[in-house]
């Protein structure tokens, strides 16, 4: 691909606008005898004018010195939208006689959800999120659940960012809106067998799901089913594929509970099917008179048990599936003829499919070494039809439907990549890194073929590495605008994620949370030694507690990376977790660590970025917030910006970008997000001189 657009590297400022200056207020605050002073804590405070003047000072210097890349990102977004079919349709689900899809039309920025009939059947538009999203800087749909006869919907939306939906009702055959309509939800809903009877979760004030109430058209006062006090624990609802149970799913980082009800009998209470032990979980699935149990209960890598739905307790166990070293049992689900489970076996998703009446087992093969496999929608419990999602780095998004017994495939969709991607013309590979205690640490590249490891090529290394989150390799067309400038792309797979199992996770969480950063800093490391990249030709990005790790790594060894992007990052941590007033907070303990306890607060200190950033040389930085994100308060990115420029003793480029009108996720619209992106990919090409 030949470029023709040519730019000056954009490690200093360009335009003579002197960067925004926040005020110092210093608030100093004691935590075990050890005073520490925060002079921009008055950021947390929106309702100050000084707080929305700041970060609009921020976005204006962002948009001045990024000014002069307007024609390249115009450039990068006609080439990612040039590669998307815009009038596009999802892959239908069958649901009863239903088939459920969403389908997308040009110009338009949202989804349309639909159904037929019959695969044959007139189309029905359920929902247009374009007239719903008309006027407003923001929406998203949150849960989309028909009724089980198919005559109602109940779904629900955001049209802040926050992530409060507020759910809504529509008789599907007259198109009307119901008067019900129940504010401050959760993500998760599910219909009673009765078709007029629905269980969902609430909020409290710090945006943690707490509360089940049972809904009945009709009836004024809903009932509170479940209140979990524990502000560890995060409640959500679940229905059985059997369609015999409706369940609440109770868990924190690392313990789990799960009570379940009758989907026919409503009325009664929710019975727990294990009561919970702390640091163990479990999940469960339905079949006949059994519940298959995935649990960690003596397995680390867990394991899969079968107890009798009349008593389940562990005396009642017996054994499906031992605990592996090598392979963590991510998910088990049951079909009225086969059991699945999906299986994490040295950081590659295998699928095994295992019949009821044979007792015959099988995996899926894949046809390529490293990929990303996973279940699709699969609503139907009596069916021989698997349906499962392939990609990797090379290979778009592929829908397939799997026949368990034949083992036969059909591909019911590959994502279109328009103007002629050709897949042969690029090179993926997974190679190891050495961490500094001896563990090899998986990293997956892709880049075009012709490369020469000469030490030249610039490179983007993307990491996460927290949460047992695993960064799968997966395709996207976006990325596409890199590569075929020159660029490589490369995931750090490193500990605090769970992709090489659970044991992965663990190893990079609370006290063994450095792990997660000196991992990705010996990938960094490995890819200069190799050749891959150099240290003035490597872009690092994260997002969210990737932004912690971008913060860490970046105040570790500055001087390793030319560029950075952290997308609306977690850097003020240790205030954070001492707020427990704070979204998200109490929840994290267990990942993290409380900080009211002093091994946990000396930890998070070290590595926190807003607690260490220093009188030094940093790379030019991209930082992005979002004003109405419950997840990272938009103040930890602007604090942690202040603080960098106050301090830092360089000119590269530190910029901040403040969506004033979404939340953790961005813009809502497909059109903004490639926007963003394209803002993305222009900031970190010229940074690195590439054009």
């Amino acid at each position: 691909m030949e470029v023709q657009l040519t730019f000056l590297p954009i490690m200093t400022p360009l335009v003579s606008v002197p960067p925004p200056i926040a005020k110092s207020l210093p608030k100093p605050s004691t935590t075990f005898g050890e005073t520490r002073i925060d002079n921009y804590s008055w950021l947390r405070d929106r309702n100050d004018p000084d707080t929305i003047k700041y970060l609009e000072s921020e976005n204006e210097y962002t948009k001045a010195e990024m000014k002069h890349t307007a024609a390249l990102q115009s450039k990068l977004y006609s080439e990612m939208l040039g590669r998307i079919q815009q009038t596009d349709l999802s892959v239908p689900t069958k649901r009863d006689d239903y088939f459920y899809y969403t389908r997308t039309e040009e110009g338009k920025q949202y989804a349309i959800y639909c159904r037929k009939h019959g695969p044959g059947g007139k189309e029905e538009v359920l929902l247009d999120g374009n007239a719903m999203a008309e006027g407003k800087k923001y929406f998203r749909v949150g849960n989309f659940v028909a009724s089980p006869n198919h005559k109602l919907l109940a779904y629900s939306v955001d049209f802040e960012g926050d992530e409060a939906y507020t759910i809504h009702i529509r008789d599907l055959t007259t198109g009307e809106l119901l008067p019900d309509t129940i504010p401050n939800t959760y993500y998760s809903l599910e219909w009673g067998n009765n078709n007029k009877t629905f269980f969902y979760t609430v909020l409290d004030a710090a945006k943690r799901p707490y509360k089940v109430f049972r809904h009945t058209l009709g009836v004024k006062k809903d009932a509170l089913v479940c209140h979990e006090k524990d502000e560890r624990f995060t409640v959500e609802l679940e229905k059985t594929r059997s369609r015999a149970y409706v369940l609440i799913n109770i868990g924190s980082s690392l313990t789990s509970e799960v009570r379940y009800i009758a989907a026919d009998r409503l009325k009664g209470k929710f019975a727990i099917l294990l009561p919970r032990v702390a640091e163990t979980e479990y999940d469960v699935t339905h079949h006949g008179d059994s519940w298959f149990i995935r649990t960690n209960d003596g397995a680390k890598t867990f394991r899969l048990m079968e107890a009798p739905v009349k008593d389940p307790s562990r005396a009642n166990w017996k054994e499906v599936m031992a605990a592996r070293p090598d392979s963590t049992i991510e998910s088990v689900t049951a079909f009225k003829d086969y059991l699945i489970t999906e299986e994490r076996d040295r950081g590659l998703i295998k699928i095994r499919i295992g019949n009821f009446t044979t007792g015959n087992t099988h995996y899926i093969e894949f046809p390529e070494p490293v990929y990303t496999a996973g279940l699709g929608a699969n609503e139907e419990y009596d069916t021989k039809l698997l349906r499962f999602h392939y990609t990797s780095l090379v290979t778009p998004d592929s829908v397939f439907d799997y026949n368990m017994d034949t083992r036969e495939r059909v591909l019911k969709k590959q994502q279109p990549v328009l103007g002629g991607y050709d897949a042969t013309e690029y090179q993926s590979e997974r190679i190891y890194a050495m961490a500094p205690d001896g563990v090899k640490v998986p990293i997956s590249l892709v880049y075009k073929k012709g490369l020469e490891r000469n030490g030249k090529a610039p490179m983007l290394l993307y990491g996460y590495g927290a949460y047992g989150i695993s960064m799968d390799p997966g395709f996207n067309s976006d990325r596409l605008s890199l590569l075929d400038r020159g660029l490589i792309y490369a995931i750090a797979h490193i500990r605090g994620g769970a992709d090489l199992g659970k044991p992965w996770h663990e190893d990079g969480r609370i006290l063994k949370k450095k792990n997660s950063f000196t991992d990705f800093i010996a990938c960094a490391g490995h890819l200069i030694t190799e050749k891959y990249t150099s240290s003035d030709r490597l872009a690092i990005m994260g997002g969210s507690a990737g932004g912690l790790l971008m913060g860490a790594v970046t105040n570790m060894q500055p001087d390793l990376f030319a560029v950075v992007v952290a997308k609306v990052p977690f850097v003020d941590a240790l205030n954070t977790m001492l707020d427990a007033s704070l979204p998200l907070t109490v929840g994290e303990y267990e990942e993290w660590g409380d900080p009211k306890e002093k091994k946990y607060y000396e930890i998070i200190k070290s590595y926190a970025p807003y607690e260490n950033v220093e009188a030094k040389e940093y790379p030019a930085m991209l930082v992005t917030a979002g004003l109405n994100d419950p997840r990272v308060s938009y103040w930890e990115p602007a604090k942690w910006t202040a603080k960098l420029r106050a301090m830092k003793r360089d000119n590269h480029l530190l910029l901040l970008k403040t969506n004033m009108g979404s939340g953790h996720f961005g813009s809502s619209g497909r059109y903004e997000r490639i926007k963003e992106t394209a803002f993305d990919y222009a900031f970190i090409l010229t940074a690195l001189g590439v054009c």
